[in-house]
């Protein structure tokens, strides 16, 4: 099997202190050699301001390739272009292009802003129609919660596909056998995108039932006995992790997946770790 290809995802900073050990884990990590480091928005489009500021910083201060968030949620079509074409001028070709969480969190029900773009889609469309860029959307092997069914989700990743987007990155997931089932389902629909997996270094157990159970992503009982009794074993459950999401990689490795993207939760230890053991090295 060849060396796989790397992507880390972080989030901006929300303080002096958070902003200074973002810089560390980015500083650790940056020797892999990641295709992209992606920035998030915060869930309702709140950090917009400190997302452009860190791709700013990353671009200029490091030999990164910053891929900013741009969502729907929350501003208005004006707002999104000027801060795409900001990005263009700035030498950034790709974006993660997504809808977004809706302002008040995940639970409350999604209302497109009277003047923006109302769906990832539009987003797409638009952000095609001001510039080239190279985008990369959001894919769901579990099914986006509020899609009313899966061929409904499937259309559209569909349409965002059809609108230019090139590669999706999907939703974490830790049975394996549903990236498989998904990544069969899009090529049986005729959907021309590269999949990559999101994987998610799994720090606490009880946190992650509840950020899985809100976005719609199963767990095997296998992953829970794995955890089980580890609450105030910190060092344990960072193993655990490790071997979890190496297992991960390693397996989806031998079906033919190259690349994969680490949801890193702004810390360095775990992805660094996993990324040593698959392979991922940087120059000694």
């Amino acid at each position: 099997m060849s060396t796989p290809r790397v992507s880390f995802e972080f989030f901006p900073p929300k303080s002096h202190e958070a902003e200074v050990s973002l810089w560390k884990t980015l500083e650790r990590l940056a020797p892999l050699k990641p295709t992209f480091v992606s920035v998030t928005y915060g869930a309702d489009g709140s950090t917009r301001e400190r997302t452009h500021r860190v791709i700013q910083r990353i671009s200029v201060e490091t030999d990164l390739n910053p891929v900013p968030h741009l969502t729907c949620v929350g501003a208005t079509r004006e707002e999104v272009d000027s801060l795409a074409d900001d990005y263009w001028s700035a030498g950034i070709r790709k974006l993660v292009a997504l809808r977004g969480d809706p302002q008040g969190g995940a639970e409350v029900t999604y209302v497109p802003h009277r003047d923006g773009y109302a769906y990832g889609s539009d987003l797409v469309k638009g952000l095609m129609e001001k510039h080239p860029f190279e985008l990369i959307v959001g894919a769901y092997p579990e099914t986006h919660p509020e899609a009313i069914s899966e061929e409904a989700d499937l259309e559209s990743l569909r349409r965002k596909v059809d609108a230019g987007a090139k590669c999706a990155i999907t939703q974490f997931f830790f049975d394996d056998s549903v990236f498989l089932k998904f990544r069969d389902r899009v090529a049986a629909a005729g959907i021309e995108v590269e999949l990559i997996p999101g994987i998610l270094h799994v720090t606490n157990y009880k946190t992650l039932v509840r950020f899985a159970e809100s976005c719609g992503v199963s767990l095997p009982s296998s992953l829970t006995n794995l955890f089980c009794g580890l609450d105030d074993d910190v060092t344990t459950r960072q193993h655990i992790a490790a071997h979890v999401a190496v297992s991960q990689v390693e397996a989806l490795s031998r079906e033919g997946v190259r690349d994969f993207h680490f949801y890193t939760l702004n810390r360095a230890e775990l992805s660094f770790t996993v990324c040593h053991a698959i392979g991922v090295r940087g120059a000694t």
